[in-house]
Formats: C-alpha cells, sequence, structure tokens
C-alpha cells in the first residue's frame, strides 16, 4: 500500500460538471449481482437502484440516496476479472475514444449511450489496465463525495510511471507531478493545480493474476472497524491497515475477488 495525494474532495455533492480527465465515477462487474449487492449494501450501508434494462443487468449504488457508483452483471461464461473500474470524464466520448486507439491503447466497449444520462466507452491502456470514460448529458456520475462509503481517489498501478504519465496526459492534459520520496516511482495527475489521481511504478511487484489496474480508495470512519467488518461479510485484507501521512489505509479484495483500498482520511 502507498501514500496518495490528498484529493481535492469536499463533504457532500459532487460536482457537478467536471473537468475532462477527473475520476467522476466508479462500477464493478460481478459474476453474483445478488451477493455483490448484499455484501456492499452491509459494508457501505449502500442501497441499489435499477438501471435501464437495455444497458443490461445492473444496478446504481446509492448512499441517501444519492449514486456513488455502479454494479452491472458479467456476461454468462465470460471468465474476466472482478475488478472497480473508475470513468474519466469526457466532453467528447467519441473523439477520446479515438484518441485512446491512436496513442495505443484500446477501446472494447462502446461509445455507446448510457440511457439518456450520457455517453460511454470502455478501454485499456497500452498496458491493459482498464478504465471508462464517461461523456455526461443528464448525469453528471456521482452525486456525492467525501464521505464514508464513496470513493475518494483512484491510483494506477503499472510497471513505470513515465509511460503511463504520458499516455494520460495526452488524453486529457494532465500535469504530472512527481509525488513521494525521490526514488519512488510515483506521480500525481493534476488538473486546474489540483491532484485528481495517482500513478505508482511498482516494477515486477505487480500481482501476476493482475497486471497494470486502476485502485479505487473508498472512504471509511474508522478503517480498522471497517476491515474486521469486512472479514466478517467474506472480504480479504490483502495488506494490513497501516498510517500514512493523508490517512490510515489498507488494500482489501471483496468476496468475489474485486480489489479496493478503505482510507480513514486525516482530518
Amino acid at each position: 500500500m502507498t501514500e496518495a495525494p490528498e484529493p481535492d474532495v469536499p463533504n457532500g455533492r459532487a460536482h457537478a460538471r467536471n473537468r475532462p480527465g477527473t475520476p467522476c465515477r466508479v462500477s464493478l462487474m460481478v459474476q453474483e449481482m445478488a451477493a455483490a449487492q448484499a455484501f456492499y449494501g452491509e459494508f457501505f450501508g449502500w442501497e441499489f437502484q435499477p438501471v435501464p434494462r437495455r444497458l443490461g443487468p445492473g444496478v446504481r449504488a446509492l448512499l441517501d440516496g444519492r449514486e456513488v457508483g455502479g454494479i452491472g452483471q458479467l456476461p454468462p461464461g465470460e471468465h474476466l476479472s472482478v475488478a472497480w473500474t473508475p470513468y474519466l470524464a469526457s466532453d467528447d466520448v467519441d473523439l477520446t475514444a479515438e484518441q485512446v486507439r491512436l496513442c495505443g491503447g484500446t477501446i472494447g466497449v462502446g461509445p455507446l449511450d448510457g440511457g439518456g444520462n450520457g455517453r460511454l466507452a470502455i478501454g485499456s491502456d497500452p498496458w491493459g489496465a482498464v478504465f471508462g470514460l464517461w461523456q455526461a448529458e443528464a448525469h453528471p456520475g456521482a452525486e456525492l463525495a467525501g464521505v464514508p462509503g464513496t470513493p475518494v481517489w483512484h491510483k494506477l498501478l503499472t510497471y513505470e510511471t513515465a509511460g503511463a504519465a504520458t499516455f494520460y496526459t495526452r488524453l486529457f492534459a494532465y500535469d504530472p507531478k512527481p509525488h513521494g520520496s525521490a526514488d519512488a516511482d510515483r506521480v500525481a495527475l493534476h488538473l486546474d493545480g489540483r491532484p485528481v489521481a495517482g500513478v505508482h511504478g511498482v516494477g515486477r511487484a505487480l500481482p501476476r493474476d493482475r497486471g497494470p489496474h486502476w485502485m479505487t480508495y473508498f472512504e471509511v470512519a474508522d478503517t480498522d472497524e471497517a476491515t474486521e467488518r469486512l472479514v466478517a461479510l467474506g472480504g480479504r485484507v490483502l495488506t494490513p491497515a497501516r498510517d500514512t501521512t493523508h490517512g490510515r489505509v489498507t488494500t482489501v479484495a471483496d468476496p468475489e475477488g474485486a480489489r479496493f483500498a478503505l482510507i480513514r482520511r486525516a482530518r
């Protein structure tokens, strides 16, 4: 587990409009929808609302009636990774998707209409890390931020930062800045002078079964208490909780193996 810069996340409603490149929503694709809803409903206190049928089996995850994420059903027989995927805001998903291809990435889903709420695509960078693109229309993305049960940070774990930072900066004009100690291969991606996501090069330390991937950090009120509840609900601890300059963090997995981080941010 590594430290992350302190994101500029207010408590309460998320921004109505996101600058291109800002992580604006997250989704999880699972094998067992009912089991996933039971786990996250109990763990984060989420409630769920079905999405339009034309988008396939899925639900919006709500906290206090406001969207914080989504859960979708993997197609039967597809042995794909169960993982949380961040979506990056775009003013034109079709144009950004084409830029992804031109920069060496791939687009696996879309671009397609998101039920009148926006337009989306799902792709991967040249090293295989999966991410989404979201062009807001009626729905800007997550409606609540900065409180327990909401995503507060996203970090790309990859082989090395230079190539990855260059790829994403070509898409969204980030300002990548070194973060942490001089010997650490970490950068923070900045927009308008604030960090919105991180990139951490870990070389061969990447899990063999995962490869490069994005990690979502969820806010919790108490990291240790949340970890105990997660284990009781069938989840696993991947790295023990530890204190950092930005809060107490741990990396965990849900019962299907989707990895994410928990953080009690320093106040």
